[in-house]
């Protein structure tokens, strides 16, 4: 307590209270959504980008280091829960993960080239990106028989695409995992709640990668990173707690305006000249 305690004095006295309290509401609230929907840690890279005067490579990297521990996290709690019980969930986990790293870390070598116009942009397409496709997958409504099953060969390739797609990004830009693994495997036809369970091992191997690219130069603010990530952990437990007894599809649809919306903010301010 006299740690935690103690963090929180030194955050007012590097940060305003308004911008404190504001950055642990949105990693609550992004907490919450990794372990419901999936997309929910892009909130915090989003905050510490347009919230805090840090260079692009410190916002990714120390939103990356924050994800490690929410993926452990979400990944033992759907592990308690059943959807990585066996073997299937265990080799599609690890088809999904290891085709990440590699992104991973060299996202986060090719964002230390970026300045911070050039990343708002990258970001808010993302992110918009991001928004149309949890629509898409909301207008859509996969049936049953075109569920992708994960247990064939056809399967598992489609799973290392999704990790090799998702890779690079989440490097990139400080995103994690799940923001655009949980979208793309859903509209592959992998169910919700499995979706999440998976992404969120993958989240551990991208984030952690991702970190030590950053961490070579020097670009993790640890002190930050721990401060955000209670919050975090706190919310991402209570989403797993949620996504067992609610559906998320209204959820999911106001998440894609809310992002549609930021991606288009970051795009403008990026493209502006003296902007984001």
């Amino acid at each position: 307590m006299t740690l935690l305690f103690n963090l929180y004095l030194t955050a007012m006295n590097t940060m305003s209270l308004e911008i404190m309290i504001l950055l642990l509401i949105i990693a609550l609230v992004g907490g919450v959504c990794i372990t419901t929907i999936g997309p929910g840690g892009i909130f915090v890279t989003i905050a510490l980008f347009a919230l805090l005067p840090l260079d692009p490579s410190t916002v990714a990297g120390t939103a990356s280091a924050t994800f490690i521990a929410t993926g452990i996290v979400g990944s033992l709690g759907y592990l308690r829960s059943g959807e990585l019980k066996g073997k299937v969930a265990g080799k599609a986990a690890g088809v999904l993960s290891l085709t990440s790293v590699i992104g991973a870390f060299t996202g986060a070598q090719i964002n230390t080239l970026l300045n911070s116009s050039v990343f708002a942009i990258l970001l808010g397409l993302f992110v918009f990106f991001t928004g149309v496709l949890i629509l898409y997958r909301q207008n859509k409504q996969l049936k049953p028989e075109s569920r992708l099953q994960i247990d064939s060969l056809k399967g598992l390739w489609w799973l290392a695409g999704v990790g090799l797609a998702v890779g690079l990004p989440g490097g990139l830009l400080g995103v994690g995992g799940p923001v655009l693994a949980v979208p793309l495997m859903v509209v592959l036809g992998v169910p919700m709640l499995l979706s999440v369970a998976l992404a969120q091992v993958q989240s551990i191997f991208i984030s952690g990668f991702a970190t030590v690219g950053y961490m070579i130069h020097g670009s993790v603010d640890w002190y930050l990173a721990l401060f955000l990530t209670i919050p975090l952990l706190i919310g991402t437990i209570s989403g797993w707690y949620i996504a067992q007894r609610i559906k998320a599809s209204k959820l999911q649809v106001s998440l894609a305006l809310v992002l549609i919306a930021l991606g288009i903010y970051l795009i403008a301010g990026g493209a502006t000249p003296g902007g984001a």
